[in-house]
Parts: C-alpha cells; sequence; structure tokens
C-alpha cells in the first residue's frame, strides 16, 4: 500500500463473456439475479434490467444440476435479445454443478469452503474452463470456511486468506491465469483485513489475479448503502479492487447505480501527501489510536479534539496523512470534508467511501460532514450510520440482511420491511435476516438473533448461532423472533415518537 499518494494494485486482465478486468481496464460493475434460475424468462428479463442500469456481469445461482441445465436456456434467450452482460454461474457444494455449468457461461463461481480439493475436482473444472475460455472466481465467505480450515484459524481473516490462497495454488499449478477472487463478509473491519492480508499474500508469492470486492449482507436503504461504500470505498482508495457489486436487499438492478458511483468516485485521486510516520499504521492489524471511547458527530461537544479537513481530491490519503503526522500521536481528531451534492444518498455514498476507512482503521475519533441545502437532522443520521459501519459506534439497530438470490424462498424485501417496522427502535441489536442456510447462519455469526429462511413458507429462529426454533411457518415467525428477543430481556417497547 502506498500511504502518500494513490495508485491501483497491478493486475492482470481476466477476460468475462464480452468484459475485460484487470490490467488498465476501469472497475466493472456487476449483480446478481434473484429469480428463480429454473425459470428462464424471469431470468432473461432481470438480467435485461441489471445490463440496462449499466451492468456488465450478472451473477445467477446454480445450487443444483437442475439449475445448472437450464444455464443453457437462459443464456441463449439472453443473447437472442442482445443483452451484453457476461453470465456467471454461483456454485455452493456441488462440483457436478459447476461442471454443467461451465458448458453455458462466461465465469464460475465457487465457493472453496464447499468444495474439495482433494479428489482432483478443481483441476478437473479448470481444464474444462481453460478449454471454454471460461473464467473462475474463488469467492471465500467469513460464513463458510471450510471446518479444517476454521478448526485451525476459526472465522478470522487469516482463516479467508489461507482458505483462497490454497485454491490460488492450484490455478497457478495448473497455469490458468483467468482467474478471480473474493474474500466477502458483512462486518466491514473483517472484510477489508481479509483484502489487505489477501493483496499481501499473493503480492509475497508473485500472484496479480484480480480482485472482486463486495460487503455482504449490507441490507436496505440509506444503512446499506453506506456499510458497502465503507467497506468498498476503503479498498478502492487504497487501489485494491477490479470489479465490485454492492449487495443490497432490494431489485438487484438498483445495486448498479451506487457500484457505478463508486467506481467513478475512485477513478481519479490525484495528489502526494507526505507520510513521516508511516510505523504509527497498521492496515491489517486494528489499532484505535487515541484513547477516545466513543466517537463523536458534528454536533456533539468537540473540546479537546483536533478538527482536521480535507480540501483535496483524495480526501482519504490527505487526511490519513496528517493524522499520522500530528506532532501527539495519541491526539483526538475529527475528520471534516465538504460535499455539494445536491442528492443526501450521494453525499452518503461519497462520504462513507472518503471517511469511513478512517474510522474503519481506528485513526479517527469522529466525523463532520459539511452539506449545505441538507438538514442537521439528515447529516447525523449519515455520520451516525458511517460511524456504525465502521464498527466505531452503534446508535441503532443492525441488519444483516442477504441480497437474496434464487435459492431464497420468499419475500425477503417485504420481510425485513416488516421486521425493520417491529424492531428498528431497538438499540445496538444485530439482527441477521438471510435468505436461505447456504451461507446465512455463517454470514450473520455476529448477529444477536437470526432470522433464516429454512424452505418454502418455512423459518429457523437464531439466538447468535445457537437454533432455538426450527422450520416454524413463516406466518409465526416475526411475533417468535419479537417474543425470543423478550424472553432475553432485550426488548423494550416504541417510544411515542418513534410509533
Amino acid at each position: 500500500m502506498n500511504l502518500s499518494e494513490f495508485s491501483r494494485r497491478t493486475s492482470c486482465e481476466v477476460r468475462i463473456g464480452a468484459t475485460t478486468i484487470g490490467g488498465q481496464h476501469p472497475v466493472a460493475v456487476q449483480s446478481m439475479t434473484n429469480t428463480d434460475t429454473n425459470d428462464t424468462e424471469a431470468c432473461v428479463a432481470q438480467i435485461g434490467r441489471i445490463a440496462a442500469a449499466g451492468g456488465r456481469i450478472v451473477r445467477l445461482t446454480a445450487q443444483g444440476r437442475r439449475e445448472a441445465e437450464n444455464l443453457q436456456h437462459i443464456a441463449r434467450r439472453v443473447r437472442e435479445e442482445g443483452i451484453g452482460a457476461a453470465l456467471v454461474a454461483d456454485i455452493h457444494f456441488l462440483p457436478e454443478a459447476a461442471a454443467v455449468a461451465a458448458q453455458y457461461v462466461d465465469k464460475v463461481r465457487i465457493n472453496p469452503g464447499n468444495y474439495r480439493t482433494d479428489h482432483g475436482e478443481l483441476e478437473a473444472l479448470i481444464a474444462q474452463c481453460r478449454e471454454r475460455g471460461v473464467a473462475l472466481r474463488i469467492g471465500v465467505n467469513h460464513g463458510s470456511l471450510a471446518r479444517r480450515v476454521f478448526d485451525e484459524w476459526g472465522d478470522t481473516p487469516q482463516g479467508m486468506v489461507v482458505s483462497a490462497m490454497e485454491f490460488l495454488r492450484v490455478c497457478r499449478q495448473e497455469g490458468f491465469d483467468q482467474v478471480v477472487v473474493s474474500m466477502k463478509s458483512s462486518n466491514t473491519r473483517v472484510m477489508v483485513a481479509a483484502y489487505r492480508l489477501l493483496a499481501e499474500a499473493m503480492e509475497a508469492e508473485g500472484m496479480r489475479y484480480p480482485i472482486h470486492l463486495g460487503v455482504t449482507e449490507a441490507g436496505n436503504g440509506l444503512e446499506g448503502r453506506i456499510k458497502s461504500a465503507v467497506g468498498i470505498g476503503a479498498l478502492l482508495a487504497d487501489g485494491i479492487g477490479d470489479t465490485i457489486r454492492v449487495s443490497l436487499t432490494e431489485a438487484p438492478e438498483h445495486e448498479i447505480p451506487v457500484a457505478q458511483l463508486l467506481a467513478e468516485h475512485f477513478a481519479v485521486r490525484p495528489g502526494r501527501f507526505e507520510v513521516r510516520h508511516p510505523e504509527r499504521y497498521s492496515p491489517t492489524e486494528y489499532r484505535h489510536r487515541s484513547r477516545v471511547a466513543v466517537p463523536i458527530v458534528h454536533d456533539e461537544p468537540m473540546e479537546g479534539f483536533r478538527v482536521i479537513e480535507a480540501l483535496s481530491g483524495n480526501p482519504t490519503a490527505e487526511l490519513r496523512a496528517a493524522i499520522l503526522n500530528l506532532e501527539q500521536p495519541d491526539e483526538p481528531v475529527v475528520v471534516k470534508r465538504r460535499y455539494d451534492d445536491s442528492s443526501l444518498e450521494t453525499l452518503a455514498v461519497k462520504a462513507a467511501a472518503d471517511l469511513g476507512v478512517l474510522l474503519l482503521d481506528g485513526l479517527a475519533d469522529g466525523i463532520w460532514i459539511d452539506a449545505p441545502g441538507h438538514s442537521e437532522a439528515d447529516i447525523r443520521d449519515v455520520e451516525l450510520m458511517i460511524l456504525q459501519a465502521a464498527r466505531a459506534r452503534f446508535s441503532h439497530t443492525e441488519y444483516i440482511a442477504c441480497p437474496s438470490c434464487g435459492r431464497t424462498l420468499y419475500d425477503i424485501e417485504k420481510t425485513l420491511a416488516d421486521i425493520k417496522a417491529r424492531t428498528s427502535h431497538l438499540k445496538n441489536l444485530k439482527i441477521g435476516v438471510m435468505g436461505c442456510i447456504v451461507n446465512g447462519p455463517g454470514e450473520m455469526a455476529d448477529a444477536d438473533y437470526g432470522y433464516v429462511g429454512a424452505g418454502p413458507g418455512r423459518i429457523t429462529l437464531y439466538k447468535g448461532r445457537t437454533v432455538v426454533a426450527r422450520n416454524i411457518p413463516q406466518e409465526e415467525a416475526l411475533d417468535r423472533l419479537v417474543a425470543l428477543i423478550e424472553e432475553h430481556g432485550e426488548w423494550e417497547e416504541p417510544s411515542e415518537s418513534k410509533m
């Protein structure tokens, strides 16, 4: 990492259909369908909407052989419709599904946590991908590491890197370089650390594979956009990332404008800012620089805090250098930046991407967004959301909600809205709302409570990592969730002002 000025990590080119990522190519944006992969016309229509919004790569789940086989029909219809987006098959559990899907798509994504390397399955898939010119994504998920990796490393960033590097070494041994890698987590601190560690590990072994960025289960609305921007922006600011997906619990085409905004925001980062004390900063090890226990926002008392304002086109590097150059290294700092955007969403995404990493890394102790034209209340809410997304200060209920895919067997958008309506007044709770069990229990592992799809019309409830009610009817599930929160003494009635 170059702390003084922006430079993109060097990566090799990988061709995914008509799109090439890596090298000198701009960061490509992508999304994933949430339609049933067996429903050809629904998938084609949604792929068309994603492509029309600017998505150049679209992923579809292929959880079984039947879904993988139907990718043939989807791909043919997509081309008949003149849709140019590259198609990616998302594989869990079944190597045979990957082998089928590789006959029809432009890229196959596999999860090392659900794939074996001891029977030549990966080598066979690589040979098949090479024959057709199909790219491969090694997609590590924080919540679904292989048992042998978890037993040695736990669900840590280091364990995620171990999992990825094992598979990348096989790709290198096979002489296959059409490989992309990702390290996703719903916890932004884990996600950012994992990607930085991965970049270091690949650099040490001379690997130049492109990197796919994303925060899993970010949720919806402004909160989901801010959480994604904090994690993805932290890495784009480091020059890490060749393609990105913003995962929102909304229609997938809604993800594309947010991803495009982030890609464009980091396309140019001018200026050089001398860092006199780089030893004070460790990008892969969290260090809280000062003794401030609770970071502040702009309308709270600032006695004892130094306010540092960024004026350049590279606010992240400018502010980071200023903090690392302080005469008193533990002096509390509030970082300030002016934004003139008329759209609150655009402002929030930019501010989260620019400033969130300084809170995420423990360098800053407060945030001040100067935004004429927006209300004090709106700006305060954005600042608090950035602090929470950066794991620095928790002020409201956090929802770890997946964006859904073809595996989801219920209306997760409506369900999330219903759960928020009943629980958003609660403080300092994390509630997981997951479409299925593939990544659900693992990705929401740090949630206090979990609501996970178990089958058609059936939900399993969790307290932490423990199942407390299995396969209950969905019409009962929300009331049962509230009762579970009450049972553990963490429920409070909403005040009249919040009703």
